[in-house]
């Protein structure tokens, strides 16, 4: 278990008294960036993605905040939008999840469920940029980011001064994986208008069956949540129900909605994008 997974655990304990994010961003309550002058930022490469086996160690089933997560034995054909945060200074030189020791220098992150190690392509969909890095660390696990960058890919991809940021995670496969399979390379080109906003939503449940979703709509509604909507969508041949609140005007405001939710007993609940 990695020393993020860890002060997640110590933290929900003190959910009443603590804040675990800092009021600066999506960085972790007392992280930030490095405490001294480190090497030239513009300096470091994108990771570059080689075969190498399965981690030893985490990528076993865990749980973290009461939830269980199964982590994938592949990474092919993974690809999601949702929220991106970072972590720095404070967990430099702790173990990742892999045992290796976290180095906030190099093109890595954290995903939740990504198998270990694995590349990905991600981009911040909020001005272009795009970077490659090393999954090698689990996490993180509040207000449903999708990935924790280290400080050097959080900084090539402008994401140190907002904290957090919508991206897109796309997996990469090594070359010569899919030269010897010979298929083509998965696209991982984003194509986004950076100079309109993603739309943020949070979304507190997806159903197979509508009226499960008619009872957490009924639930956030007499709640005095607004604006609510069930969203009707055909996944491969499954009809599925996503019940969303918002659009919200920013990742703050969608934070805010999710911890009034946590009051209500509500912890499924994640800022999606549109």
């Amino acid at each position: 278990m990695s020393p993020r997974t860890i002060a997640a655990l110590v933290c929900v304990v003190l959910l009443s008294s603590c804040s675990f994010w800092s009021n600066k961003g999506g960085y972790y309550k007392g992280d930030g960036p490095p405490s001294y002058k480190g090497p030239d930022l513009a300096t470091i490469p994108d990771a570059i993605p080689r075969i190498e086996p399965l981690s030893q160690t985490g990528n076993s089933p865990y749980r973290a905040l009461g939830k269980t997560y199964r982590p994938l034995h592949s990474a092919q054909g993974y690809r999601a939008r949702g929220m991106a945060s970072w972590y720095g200074n404070k967990f430099h030189g702790r173990r990742t999840s892999s045992g290796e020791t976290y180095d906030m220098f190099k093109m890595t992150a954290a995903h939740p469920t990504l198998p270990i190690p694995s590349y990905v392509k991600v981009a911040n969909l909020s001005n272009g940029r795009s970077v490659v890095v090393r999954v090698n660390d689990r996490g993180p696990f509040l207000h449903g980011r999708i990935i924790d960058l280290s400080y050097v890919a959080a900084a090539k991809l402008g994401v140190l001064a907002t904290g957090t940021a919508p991206v897109e995670v796309t997996a990469v496969s090594p070359a010569p994986v899919l030269q010897e399979a010979k298929i083509e390379a998965p696209v991982t080109q984003v194509t986004q208008d950076v100079s309109v906003e993603p739309r943020l939503f949070v979304q507190v449940g997806a159903f197979t069956n509508r009226f499960n979703a008619e009872v957490v709509y009924n639930r956030l509604t007499g709640a005095g949540f607004a604006p609510v909507a069930i969203q009707e969508v055909l996944i491969g041949k499954s009809r599925i129900f996503r019940v969303r609140v918002g659009p919200v005007e920013s990742i703050t405001q969608g934070d805010q909605l999710i911890d009034r939710m946590y009051g209500y007993g509500m912890r499924e609940q994640r800022l999606v994008i549109d």
